[in-house]
């Protein structure tokens, strides 16, 4: 369930930057592309620089191995996208703990397809850590938000 917040809270803000910027895009854009897709872009391209923190935090300073590093690293960045999504961009009231369980399941497949299993892969043919991670978040990013608007946070 989705309800219109107060247009003075933080979440109404933030939908109402995102909407200006959408309505002001060029070639009739703004009909195709929704206000939550750059409220999705802004709050995601955040955590993904927390993901990349934490991981050069974690590989490069305590010096863990490369799958614990991305694990934790991720496992950071997902929960801090999911409240902020939540309670920013799609402004879900819904009840918490069935729509985190889909959110868990739906990040578990992204986790084993792009987040280990393209980053490690890109890892092992040579490609440096931090490329492949930021490979693996542009495939991350075009499945992530799908199934956060039409299944997580769906309406």
């Amino acid at each position: 369930m989705v309800t219109e917040p107060d247009q003075r809270s933080a979440a109404g803000r933030f939908h109402r930057f995102c909407e200006r910027v959408i309505g002001r895009l060029p070639f009739g854009l703004s009909t195709l592309v929704a206000p939550t897709f750059l409220g999705f872009v802004l709050i995601n391209s955040f955590t993904f620089g927390v993901d990349l923190l934490v991981l050069t935090l974690l590989r490069g300073a305590v010096g863990l191995p490369l799958p614990v590093a991305v694990t934790m690293a991720y496992a950071c960045a997902f929960a801090l996208a999911y409240y902020l999504n939540r309670t920013l961009n799609f402004r879900s009231h819904a009840s918490v703990g069935p729509q985190v369980a889909v959110y868990v399941m739906i990040v578990v497949i992204n986790y084993v397809a792009f987040i280990l299993g393209v980053s490690s892969g890109l890892a092992a043919l040579g490609v440096e850590y931090h490329l492949a991670r930021i490979a693996a978040g542009a495939c991350e990013a075009v499945y992530m938000y799908s199934a956060m608007r039409w299944v997580v946070f769906r309406r």
